[in-house]
């Protein structure tokens, strides 16, 4: 065999990961987030789009991620009771509301 033929024989033989991507819904624990994940799906007899939601949690070792986050995470070893997964990035940042929640207060004075 050559090295190329070595290589890609090393790669094909790596089980493949799951990648999910979700929302954080809570950033409360140490190193751990909580992701959402929603799947929609056509109904197998109604044909109607139903949604059906998963949480995960993950590992954060940067604590990175916070409310409100869309990431994705991958599979990984399980590294506690419930946690089977791991951050590989954040997506899209969530918006910071701490200027919106003390507009109201100002405006009801």
């Amino acid at each position: 065999m050559t090295e190329t033929n070595q290589q890609a024989a090393a790669e094909v033989r790596k089980p493949r990961q799951k990648v999910e991507v979700g929302e954080v819904v809570s950033t409360k624990m140490e190193k751990t987030i909580v992701v959402q994940v929603i799947r929609k799906k056509a109904h197998p007899l109604y044909q109607r789009v139903v949604a059906n939601k998963k949480k995960f949690y993950a590992h954060d070792e940067e604590s990175v991620a916070r409310t409100g986050d869309v990431v994705r995470i991958e599979e990984t070893r399980p590294l506690s009771k419930l946690k089977r997964w791991k951050l590989a990035e954040v997506v899209r940042k969530a918006p910071i509301l701490a200027a919106s929640k003390s507009a109201p207060k100002a405006a009801a004075k």
